[in-house]
């Protein structure tokens, strides 16, 4: 049964990808003919740009598929984030692959240990539609206001010459890197920590899993892990931008300082709104970690006001906000 439902998956998904890559021909098709015309002045978005744009994520998806880090609800909708980041900019492709990769490998690492303290933990991390828009969703909606604004334009971080295409590049850079780094600083934290954790809102010791309880190690965990988005989004400015843009930009190995601050601010934001807003309780019979109020659990932090993902959703849009502010404060 277990070989059958997972051909079945596999079917549905390519199935999925091959609607997804003819609807992507027809769309780019529709959009030179009745916008921007067919001769190359008017096209805003070369054909190779719209293959590969369609082409890697139906890669990176099916693989990460395959080695089961997504759902099929997830790898499909996953398909069409990965689209839109890679049409608007490469770097936001690369943010992206560098946080599918590395949280994926976060969250499988010591995993028998996770699953021992938390009840809703789920073997290999396995990524289903909703946490694939509650991570993703803000990077995708600041991505098509990149392409509706700037168009499909690699240019590098330069507010003084390039302020729109700056502050949303570096807002698509806080969404993701405060995915990753809280993504690095739960998964890593809990099982690396020698200690147990404290609740950022009242210093006091908390079992682990607990929502809203940080570490030493987490918090380093949590700006390495904005860290390794920040080098994907240079590597992606080197790779890509013109030299002309590159000349008068300012020095963008900065661009890596500022993910690490994402990523240690964003996991700061989201385990102040998993203490508060977020309901941590422990099972009495299990001794497991829980999300939900009901007889039995003993109460530690938090009310049920949101879940996980909905913290996740807010910490990164909260960050996308931000991180523009401290890219210019720190000479973007």
């Amino acid at each position: 049964m277990a070989n059958i439902a997972k051909q079945a998956a596999s079917g549905f998904l390519s199935i999925g990808s091959l609607l997804f890559v003819i609807a992507s021909l027809f769309l780019f098709i529709g959009k030179n003919l009745f916008i921007s015309g067919w001769t190359a002045d008017h096209a805003n978005i070369t054909p190779l740009r719209w293959v590969s744009s369609t082409v890697v994520p139906v890669i990176v998806v099916s693989w990460g598929h395959g080695r089961k880090s997504l759902s099929t609800s997830g790898a499909l909708l996953a398909l069409v984030v990965g689209f839109c980041l890679t049409l608007a900019h490469y770097s936001f492709f690369l943010c992206l692959l560098a946080f599918f990769i590395t949280s994926s490998k976060a969250t499988k690492y010591k995993q028998e240990i996770k699953a021992k303290q938390e009840e809703d933990f789920k073997e290999g991390g396995q990524r289903n539609w909703l946490q694939v828009l509650c991570n993703g969703g803000m990077a995708f909606e600041l991505s098509l206001l990149y392409l509706l604004d700037i168009g499909s334009s690699d240019l590098p971080v330069d507010f003084r010459h390039h302020y729109r295409a700056s502050w949303l590049g570096m807002a698509v850079l806080g969404a993701i890197s405060c995915c990753n780094g809280d993504t690095w600083a739960s998964e890593l934290g809990t099982v690396m920590a020698r200690g147990d954790p404290f609740l950022i809102t009242t210093f006091q010791k908390v079992p682990r899993g607990t929502n809203g309880g940080v570490t030493p190690v987490g918090l380093l965990s949590s700006f390495v892990g904005g860290l390794v988005i920040g080098v994907a989004y240079f590597v992606g400015v080197l790779m890509s931008a013109a030299s002309m843009d590159m000349e008068v930009a300012p020095n963008q190995i900065l661009v890596i300082l500022v993910g690490g601050l994402g990523g240690f601010g964003g996991s700061l934001l989201d385990s102040l709104l998993g203490a508060s807003l977020q309901f941590s309780g422990k099972d009495a019979k299990t001794g497991k970690i829980v999300e939900v109020a009901r007889e039995g659990v003993i109460p530690i932090a938090g009310k049920m006001v949101l879940d996980n993902h909905s913290v996740n959703l807010v910490s990164s849009i909260l960050t996308a906000l931000l991180l523009p502010k401290i890219a210019l404060a720190v000479g973007l």
